[in-house]
């Protein structure tokens, strides 16, 4: 049983990207475990998305293993991924905005083959968790706030019953008090479902403050990994992301 635990659910060794003569990605490793927070932070075109990409199969490696629940996901399908249990929230919540909030969720049930009863019951599981997407079922994506469009991006990972969520900037372009109600939905999606999250972040600071664990990316490199309070801390964290020089 202790080896089981200590199994990650992902782990990426020694991941190598390419984009002809661009190395994106060079020897990239970490884990994720079950019901993990992990943070993977860096500043602009980094690797952070790229990362991100590997894992649900946008992007094939040139080298390096990836693994997800003890198994290779090198030869899958991003279809196939996702029926494995990995969602997506991608950068800049990308709904779909010209069909319902009600079909929005619908198209995350896309890969599941358990019936529409099921699907039923998860879509009334997603109104009861966020009442905002009930009330306006029948509106166009579109026409709803960023904040609330982000809640529906949310509410369409889980409708494939994931094991793990991808963030991509999650955060972005959202207004501060926004900003807190989403860090406080993704810690309730981890702690009250026991869902592992992997959020690509800019914001350190936001990041750490509900992660269990966090990597740094520089120009595709790992440099710096470890947990989140550890890493808050770390002199060469705050001084890059949070403009604070060390004494």
């Amino acid at each position: 049983m202790s080896s089981e635990k200590k199994q990650p659910l992902l782990e990426a060794r020694d991941v190598n990207v390419h984009y002809g003569q661009f190395h994106a990605l060079q020897d990239v490793s970490y884990t994720i475990g079950k019901g993990e927070i992990v943070s993977l932070l860096g500043g602009n075109a980094c690797g952070k998305s790229t990362s991100m990409k590997t894992i649900l199969r946008l992007v094939a490696p040139s080298s390096g293993s990836i693994t997800f629940d003890g198994e290779s996901t090198l030869g899958m399908s991003t279809a196939d991924v996702v029926s494995r249990g990995i969602a997506s929230v991608p950068e800049a919540r990308r709904v779909f905005p010209e069909m319902t909030i009600e079909d929005n969720l619908l198209v995350g049930a896309y890969t599941r083959r358990d019936g529409s009863a099921e699907i039923r019951k998860d879509l009334a599981a997603q109104y009861d968790l966020f009442p905002r997407l009930a009330e306006r079922r029948r509106q166009q994506a579109g026409t709803m706030s960023g904040g609330e469009q982000q809640m529906l991006a949310f509410a369409r990972a889980l409708m494939s019953r994931p094991k793990l969520i991808c963030m991509d900037e999650p955060t972005m372009g959202l207004a501060p008090i926004i900003v807190d109600q989403v860090l406080e939905t993704i810690q309730r999606i981890n702690s009250e479902l026991g869902l592992s999250v992997f959020m690509v972040e800019q914001n350190a600071e936001l990041a750490l403050s509900i992660a269990h664990r966090g990597y740094v990316l520089v120009n595709g490199v790992v440099t710096l990994s470890g947990g989140a309070n550890e890493l808050i801390r770390d002199p060469r964290i705050r001084e890059a992301y949070l403009g604070q020089k060390a004494a």
